[in-house]
Parts: C-alpha cells; structure tokens; sequence
C-alpha cells in the first residue's frame, strides 16, 4: 500500500497519458479563468478519446478502469471561451470498490453562462472510526454503501470574473452495511439506513486565476450555501455552506507557492454521506478520506511547486485542520496535522495537466500515511 509495487502500471498510465491526453482533463472547480486569450487561430471544435486508467489512493489501493472525454466549442473562432468537456469513467479497485461517473462542464459563448455537472454511481466498501474529532484508531469498523448522486451548478457571469450561481444536489443512498451493535448503532449515526436527500442554494465567486489546472498566480474565492429540506423531497432537513479561499504566488522564477483555506459547515440534521468528510487525495493528504467526520470542518493548506527538467516537477505540501460538530469545536484543541512531498509529470505543458504522485502524511490522534496516484494538482 505505501509503494509502487506495481511499476509496470505505472509506465503503462505514463506511455498512455503522454500520447493522448490532452483532451481527458478534470477540472478542480466549475469557473477557472484564463487571462490571456488562446493565438487567434482556429480551433478544433469536436475530439473524443477513450484510454484504459490507472489510479491509486489510500482508500482504494489501485483502481482499473476505463475512462472517456468530449470536449467541444460552439464556434472554432472564438479563442476566448475555454473548451467544454465531458468526461465518463468506470473504475474498479482491488478492494472490490466500484464508482461510474459522468462530469464535465459546458462554457456557453462568452462565458456568460457555466454550466458544472456531475453524475454517479458507487459501491463502495469503506471504514469508520466514529464521529468528532475524537475517533481513536482502535474504533475503526468497515462498513459499505451504494448511492446515486446529482451534482447541477449552473452559473451566470455578473461581472469580469465573478459569478452568480445555483446549486442543485441529489443522493440516494441505496444501502450501508454495518455491524450491528457497533459504532453506527451506538452513535445512532443519521443515514444508517437507506435514504434520499434534496437540496438547492446559490453561490459567489471570484477567481483570477491565470491557469485552470496548475496556476501561478491569481486567486479563487468561493462561497455557497445549499439548503436541504422535505419541500424539495429530502428525508433529512439541513442546510450546507462552504468557503473555498486560494492564492498563488510566483515566488522565484517559475516555482510557486499555492495556499487554500477551507471551511464546510452544516446546521440541522446531517446524514452520514453528507457529514464533513477529513482527509483524502486532495486536502490534508496522508489521512484516509472519511478519517474523522463530523458536522464542520476547517482546513488550511500549502504546496510549495518548483519545476526541474524535461516534463518533471516536485512539490513538498503541509496541512493543518480539525472538526467538530459544533463551531466552537473548531479549535486548536487536537489539530491533525499533514506533511509529504511528490512529484509532476507535465502531460500536457500548454493546459499545465500534470500527473501528481505524492506520499502524505497525517498525524493528529495517531498517524497514517499513503501514496496518491492522480490527475492534476490538488488545489
């Protein structure tokens, strides 16, 4: 679990990512904004590619899989409107996890309406170790779920870099197993048995960034809230806000110092899918996603990016963050910590679409560590 045993993956994901992907890209949030307009050429509007994919977390181990892309323009003489994509992937891991996805996001000419996207299917074997920040080691119980999931952000410019949006979500939890008399019955864990959520809010958001995958300067601020409630069909009634805050600066040459401050908080009755969720691939790395959970969460985080030659780059990242089920929980009361260091892999150098394989660290009540095999940056 903790190294590339199986090298031969590896350079297969590499042979294949370099000879085809630069039109698979995620995007880490729905609104990235270029500042410098693409050459005035004509552009392609229509590619489509399907590659075999390989990837690996703490959660997973490695996970095979299938992955497709559509991206397209509306009109090839527009340079300015970035690219509109579509992505589909189906991925299984060696822990018998299965996810089928499709996302994308569609920029209307102009940008003056974005349209962000999600669908998904999982079952998925996980772990718990209870709620709060305090879950010792000890308590860990597996359990799985199946769920359906709806994800519709649907944004409208109100100015040169900021947007107006509505959110739109919808889960379905088909089932969780769970030992019976364990930690879930204990706790009386809302959403241990099967249920739908239903809930809409608007967003705000601000972002100068120069670079939709790996910037070096500019900023993203983002703020949302997303009401859920039986007047739009949910079992549970709670309401969910989120503010996402990055920067980056240009430190020396071409290496850069990325910074991000998160916070999630929930007020009413939050179902276990829905909780504050600590740790994973792209916050506090080196903690299993779902490590602690609880009603809130804080998180504040730095990657340090320097470029060394051909396609390769390293980064060494730290973190810092804690939960809690009320704010006054949020405190410097049992921080967990995160700290590690990896690697870049430039697959396409015009987009900054890097392959990023890291080794994270996190200590708090006890301390764990893994690699992360994925696409793109972080944050």
């Amino acid at each position: 679990m903790h190294n590339l045993r199986d090298k031969r993956s590896f350079f297969l994901l590499i042979s294949l990512l370099m000879g085809g992907f630069n039109a698979l890209f995620a995007q880490s949030d729905s609104i990235p904004m270029p500042q410098e307009p693409i050459p005035n050429q004509l552009l392609k509007t229509r590619n489509t590619l399907i590659l075999p994919l390989v990837a690996r977390s703490i959660e997973t181990d490695w996970s095979l899989g299938l992955a497709g892309s559509f991206t397209f323009r509306f009109n090839r003489h527009d340079t300015l409107t970035r690219t509109s994509n579509t992505q589909a992937l189906a991925l299984y891991s060696l822990r018998k996890q299965f996810i089928a996805a499709i996302n994308g996001t569609t920029y209307f000419p102009g940008e003056r309406i974005i349209l962000n996207y999600q669908l998904s299917y999982s079952d998925f074997p996980d772990k718990f170790w209870g709620l709060g920040k305090n879950a010792p080691s000890s308590q860990e119980e597996a359990y799985a779920f199946r769920q359906y999931y709806v994800y519709l952000h649907f944004q409208r410019k109100l100015r040169d870099r900021v947007f107006l949006g509505v959110v739109y979500e919808y889960q379905r939890l088909l089932a969780v197993d769970y030992l019976p008399g364990g930690l879930f019955d204990q706790l009386q864990v809302a959403g241990r048995d099967p249920y739908h959520i239903s809930g809409a809010g608007l967003s705000l958001t601000y972002d100068s960034r120069n670079n939709a995958f790996a910037p070096d300067k500019g900023g993203f601020l983002q703020v949302f809230f997303n009401h859920f409630s039986p007047a739009f069909g949910s079992n549970f009634q709670y309401t969910n806000y989120v503010i996402d805050f990055r920067r980056f600066l240009r430190i020396y040459q071409q290496q850069v110092l990325a910074i991000q401050a998160y916070g999630f908080f929930n007020a009413g009755e939050v179902p276990l899918r829905s909780l504050a969720s600590f740790g994973g691939s792209n916050s506090m790395r080196g903690f299993y996603d779902g490590r602690y959970r609880s009603k809130n969460q804080v998180v504040a985080q730095a990657e340090y990016r320097v470029p060394l030659f051909w396609r390769l780059g390293a980064v060494g990242f730290v973190g810092v963050g804690n939960v809690g089920n009320h704010l006054g929980d949020l405190n410097f009361q049992e921080l967990k910590y995160s700290y590690g260091g990896g690697v870049r892999v430039a697959l396409n150098r015009k987009e900054r679409l890097n392959l990023r394989i890291d080794y994270g660290w996190g200590a708090g009540q006890g301390t764990s560590h893994g690699l992360y095999f994925q696409l793109g940056e972080a944050f």
